[in-house]
């Protein structure tokens, strides 16, 4: 599972990129600029936190570290992928209840 959670951190981050790439724009005087390096800053901190797992987890199969830290790492990258994968569902939510108003 770690593996599938990782892969969609990166699918995530690399959505942020795509999106970054675009031209910004501003809507309610809000600039969706702000918004967009947010989103990337969390998918960076994500994909930092899996990494790090993945290190730990190898050090440990290689008898280099404790299994506390490999727990503590994994801990915090799946708490980091919850996150991202929480605010993804308020955007889509969000999105969803603009494309039902009416004309």
């Amino acid at each position: 599972m770690t593996a599938s959670a990782l892969d969609a951190a990166r699918a995530y981050l690399q959505a942020a990129n795509t999106a970054r790439n675009a031209a910004p724009t501003e809507a309610a005087g809000v600039s969706t600029d702000i918004f967009g390096s947010l989103v990337q800053q969390s998918l960076a901190n994500t994909e930092v936190a899996g990494k790090a797992a993945e290190t730990q987890a190898a050090s440990l199969a290689v008898g280099r570290a404790d299994l506390i830290d490999v727990v503590t790492a994994v801990a915090a990258a799946e708490a980091s992928l919850q996150t991202v994968v929480a605010i993804r569902d308020q955007i889509v939510r969000a999105y969803q209840e603009i494309a039902r108003m009416p004309i």
